[in-house]
This record gives structure tokens, C-alpha cells and sequence, in this order.
């Protein structure tokens, strides 16, 4: 068996592994995002039809949330089975190396990194944000579901407060708190709808404009009114979706946004840098999974090897969540918090690959 062959010969065997984990991974997911809907179904238009769409359209997000995983599980149960039936002795014998056979993971993890940076990038935030508009559409709820008082946004010197929201270029109840040099409360304006119209004007209707000024309150009625604002649809958007299921080209543009308002941006800086950095954790799970299949070849061990991909999958998961706060709270680079737990693996695949060679 020339290399070449070889070479596609164990792709295709640790590709048939990652598929087939991943497909087993979304479809339980698929089923626990159902049974957690069930409690909303029947809330206004929100009927199974939108449920099932709802579910299906998260789908994405939570294979590029799985894929590092599945690799890992996928890659073990391939070089397990490879082991237990001898192929990997065989091939050890024709002149495999260590060196060799990292680099035939090399090119495997390649592909399932570009994978997850474009499922990551455009397929799932696109997803997650079509997910999030049609449920809150059925449910005629508000764009910031968390808060009752709706949404909050700061835009130079004005406070934005929108109580009402179904569509991110049409919103209603709004309320607008302007400061002025020495942050006075300068005006109140309540609009009961604001359409954008692009550009950064927004188009108002039916508004109740108080100015406080030092001979007292005036208040004002208009029909008509306009708007200039910073905030847009495309930034309304952002805020449907947690900043760890955005792509990282919508979280820079919201750290631009935050930073000219002089606000907190580590939260977002961290899920941006997770974004750019996940889809590594692709090359790193199968650096990992690597020293396995030296580890009692003849006896393959495949069930055991694979419980033990599935345990370094969680924790792997759970220390991505864990950095992410530690270092929101510690205040640590962003890059660092994002990084470590990647490093943190790849270190342990390193030892674990020096200590199969001194065996």
C-alpha cells in the first residue's frame, strides 16, 4: 500500500468515525432542544411546525459547538479499531513513524479546522439568528427576552431603551434619555415606532419629545421625526444572539461599537478570540488522540478508548466555559482566556506522545 493510499485509506476511516459521532451527537442534542421547547408550545403562534424549524435551524450551532468533540471521539474509535485488528502494527512495520503519522492527522485536522471556522463563521451564527427571529416572532416577544424593561444601548450621549421589537428595522416603545457636556439629563423623547431608513437616520412616529430646560420642563408633540443614531438593525441583531454563538466579524463590529461608547468590551473580546481560536481545538483533539492508538495495540481496548474520548471531550468543554469566566473576572488577556485550554490539551498530547516513545 503506496503512502498516498495509506494516507487516504486512514482519513477515510477517522472521516467515517467523525461523521458518524457527530451525526449521533446532534441528533440526542436535537432531541433535549425539543423536550426544552415543549414548555413554550402553544405560546401564541409558537406551534410545533415553528418548534421543529426552531430546533432545526440550531443545528448548526451546536455542531460547531460538538465537532472538536466528535473529532476527538471519532479519531480514537478509528485508530482503535485500526489498532485492535492490527492495520496500526502492520503499518508501523512498512515504516510509519510518529512523525509520519502526525503528519497524516496534520492533514485530516486541516479539513475539520477550515469545517468548523465555516460553520462557525457563516452557517451557524445565520442559523442561530434566523432560529431566534422566528421564535420570538410566533411569541410576539422582545428582542432582549431577559430583560422585562427590554433593551438598553448607549449611543454617544444619549441612553436608548426599546421596550418593543418583533423585527431589528421597525421597533417600538422607544425611549430615548439624552444627556448633555456634564451628563444633565438634557431631554426625554418617547417614540412609539422607529423605522430605519439607512444611513443611520431612523424614521420616528407619534412622539413626545420633554426638554428640561432652566425655566422648566416643555414638553412637545410630533407627528414626524427623525433620528441619528449609531445603532442600526445589524446592531440590534447582535444583540438576538449570545456573543459566544456570534461570528467573530459581528463581535469585532460590536467591540468597535462598545469602545466608542467608552463601555466594557472583555466579554465580547473573549468570545471573539474563542471564535478564532476554536477551530484549532480541531488539530489539537487529534494530537491527542494520537498516543492512544500506541497504547495496547493487540488488544484494541476500542469501548475504553472511546469512553475515554468522550470524558476529555466534556472536560475539554467544560474548561472552555470555566476560562471564559475565570478570565472575564480575573481580567486576563482575552487571547490568554481563549487559549489555555487548547494549550492545556495540546501539552498533555505532547507528554502523553513522549512517554508512548519511551515505553
Amino acid at each position: 500500500m503506496t503512502g498516498s493510499t495509506l494516507d487516504r485509506y486512514v482519513a477515510r476511516q477517522i472521516y467515517a468515525g467523525v461523521g458518524f459521532v457527530l451525526l449521533g451527537f446532534l441528533a440526542l442534542f436535537a432531541f433535549f432542544d425539543v423536550v426544552a421547547e415543549l414548555r413554550d408550545l402553544g405560546r401564541g403562534a409558537y406551534q410545533l411546525p415553528q418548534m421543529l424549524g426552531y430546533v432545526l435551524l440550531s443545528t448548526p450551532t451546536h455542531a460547531y459547538e460538538l465537532l472538536p468533540i466528535a473529532v476527538l471521539i471519532g479519531a480514537l474509535y478509528a485508530l482503535a479499531q485500526l489498532a485492535g485488528n492490527s492495520e496500526f502494527t502492520v503499518m508501523r512495520a512498512a515504516g510509519m513513524s510518529p512523525g509520519l503519522a502526525g503528519r497524516l492527522l496534520l492533514k485530516v485536522g486541516v479539513v475539520f479546522a477550515v469545517l468548523t471556522l465555516a460553520i462557525g463563521e457563516w452557517i451557524a451564527p445565520a442559523g442561530e439568528t434566523a432560529a431566534e427571529k422566528l421564535r420570538m416572532r410566533a411569541m410576539s416577544s422582545l428582542i432582549a427576552q431577559g430583560l422585562g424593561s427590554g433593551i438598553w444601548l448607549k449611543d454617544e450621549n444619549a441612553f436608548v431603551n426599546i421596550r418593543r421589537a418583533r423585527q431589528s428595522n421597525k421597533v417600538n416603545d422607544v425611549y430615548i434619555y439624552e444627556l448633555d457636556a456634564a451628563y444633565r439629563l438634557r431631554s426625554i423623547s418617547v417614540v412609539r415606532e422607529a423605522e430605519y431608513r439607512g444611513d443611520g437616520r431612523w424614521a420616528l412616529s407619534d412622539v413626545s419629545r420633554t426638554d428640561f430646560t432652566p425655566e422648566g420642563p416643555r414638553v412637545e408633540r410630533l407627528a414626524k421625526g427623525e433620528w441619528r443614531s449609531a445603532v442600526d438593525p445589524g446592531l440590534l441583531d447582535l444583540l438576538i444572539v449570545r456573543p459566544e454563538r456570534m461570528s467573530a466579524w459581528r463581535l469585532y463590529r460590536y467591540i468597535e461599537h462598545l469602545e466608542e461608547n467608552h463601555q466594557k468590551t472583555e466579554r465580547y473580546a473573549i468570545a471573539m478570540w474563542k471564535k478564532l481560536l476554536y477551530p484549532v481545538a480541531a488539530l489539537v483533539m487529534l494530537a491527542l488522540a494520537l498516543p492512544f492508538a500506541y497504547m495496547h495495540t493487540r488488544a484494541g481496548m476500542v469501548g475504553v478508548k472511546v469512553f475515554l474520548g468522550i470524558m476529555l471531550g466534556v472536560f475539554f468543554h467544560m474548561l472552555n466555559s470555566l476560562f471564559a469566566h475565570v478570565g472575564l473576572l480575573q481580567n486576563w488577556l482575552p487571547v490568554a482566556a481563549a487559549a489555555a485550554p487548547s494549550l492545556m490539551f495540546f501539552g498533555a498530547a505532547v507528554v502523553m506522545m513522549w512517554w508512548v516513545e519511551r515505553r
